[in-house]
């Protein structure tokens, strides 16, 4: 990604120019003409450098979901109050504490009074303001009701950052508990067998095969523990550049919402986002077939997207939502119902805002009984790893104990 300065014409026919994101200038001219511009001149920013130094700087304080939430609700207030939107942002940039926040809101500020619109400025901020947030900024600007826009936004977010969090919450003691037992056979694999090994040798018998397939899996370890190591690091970097983006990521989404356990978590938790992100832009006044662009890109998830969009050429080609959601194939059988409530009495807002508090209930309820999910797998897997180490080490003590005993 680049940075392009551009000159255009807006609506009104009036000359503006500032500076893009982009992927080359063709991307840029498609950014513009979303925004009602008609690219006039586009080229490389001279500020190109100085901006992508600042925003790979290892050392700079980070933007963070809070920062936006928080952004979003003090807007909101503000708006409301009463108070114009630029001695709004100047009060919120000396109040913010976060600095790049407010280097971003000075840039805002420094934007409207070109004569840019609000949305136009948040825009040039890509990685601060998701393409969702700038349209529903571009449909408040449009109706007149910024402040409401907002305060939806605000409680969009609120609602994602709690999904997040449940998410991973219901991930951690999982993980916390595999990584352990990872280490401990490492360990028992490094360390404690060989020294056992040691004493067997002296026994000078033939071992158990349980015991010699404990010795060669732990002389394999000590001997090849530097391969396998880099072997892992690799693995790892490798997996995480191809599940970045394109194929990688849409197989990777796809597959995660067929894990055990965790898969419907995953599934109902993006599907409690659409719901939300769906009943919000349509509240916002955005047409259907622009909201499911839209939501789309909020997912987080490039498969559940792909069925999304699906939903969106459905609409174009003449489909109704209900037949479009039925083809999708992600949605289950009450939801499929409430959907076709909604769309023939027209409070299909109302109808997504009710799928998603269903399905972060849902969500809810499956992390509360995750631990009973997952604690019988673990006792059975710690219970096989017990067995084969008592197996291996103990059987040929207690046979060469036996021996002795018959000696004397």
């Amino acid at each position: 990604m680049a940075f392009f300065s551009y000159l255009g014409r807006n609506g009104q026919g009036e000359k503006v120019q500032g500076v893009l994101e982009g992927a080359d200038s063709n991307d840029c001219a498609k950014q513009l003409f979303s925004l009602g511009i008609t690219p006039l001149q586009i080229s490389v920013s001279s500020n190109s450098a100085k901006q992508i130094s600042t925003a790979t700087d290892l050392f700079e304080e980070k933007i963070q979901p809070l920062d936006i939430m928080m952004f979003s609700r003090q807007m909101y207030s503000l708006l409301k109050a009463g108070i114009p939107i630029m001695s709004a942002l100047k009060g919120l940039q000396s109040f913010i504490q976060n600095k790049k926040l407010a280097a971003v809101i000075a840039d805002l500020r420094a934007s409207l009074d070109s004569g840019r619109e609000f949305s136009v400025a948040l825009q040039l901020h890509p990685k601060v303001f998701s393409s969702f947030y700038v349209s529903m900024i571009r449909v408040g600007e449009t109706t007149g009701m910024l402040d409401k826009v907002f305060l939806h936004l605000y409680e969009h977010l609120d609602f994602e950052k709690s999904m997040r969090d449940q998410v991973k919450a219901a991930l951690r003691y999982p993980s916390f508990v595999i990584i352990a037992i990872t280490i401990a056979i490492v360990i028992i694999n490094l360390f404690v067998i060989p020294a056992f090994a040691k004493m067997f040798e002296s026994f000078g018998a033939q071992l158990p095969f349980m015991t010699r397939m404990l010795l060669s899996f732990s002389h394999f370890m000590m001997v090849s523990w530097p391969y396998l190591l880099i072997l892992l690091v690799g693995s790892v970097i490798g997996f995480r550049s191809y599940t970045a983006g394109g194929t990688g990521k849409y197989q990777w989404d796809r597959i995660k919402l067929r894990l055990p356990i965790a898969g419907k978590i995953i599934q109902k938790a993006t599907m409690a986002r659409f719901a939300r992100s769906m009943s919000l832009s349509m509240r916002s006044g955005v047409p259907i077939i622009k909201g499911l662009e839209l939501v789309a890109q909020t997912v987080d998830n490039d498969f559940i997207g792909d069925k999304i969009k699906g939903m969106q050429f459905g609409i174009e080609r003449g489909e109704s939502i209900s037949s479009t959601a039925i083809n999708s194939g992600v949605f289950n059988h009450l939801v499929l119902q409430m959907i076709e409530v909604g769309e023939e009495s027209g409070s299909l807002d109302d109808m997504m805002t009710e799928v998603a508090d269903m399905y972060q209930r849902d969500v809810e309820y499956e992390i509360k009984t995750l631990n009973a999910q997952i604690e019988p797998i673990l006792i059975v897997c710690l219970g096989a790893i017990v067995l084969i180490l008592a197996l291996g080490v103990f059987l040929p003590i207690w046979d060469f104990g036996k021996v002795a005993m018959h000696k004397h």
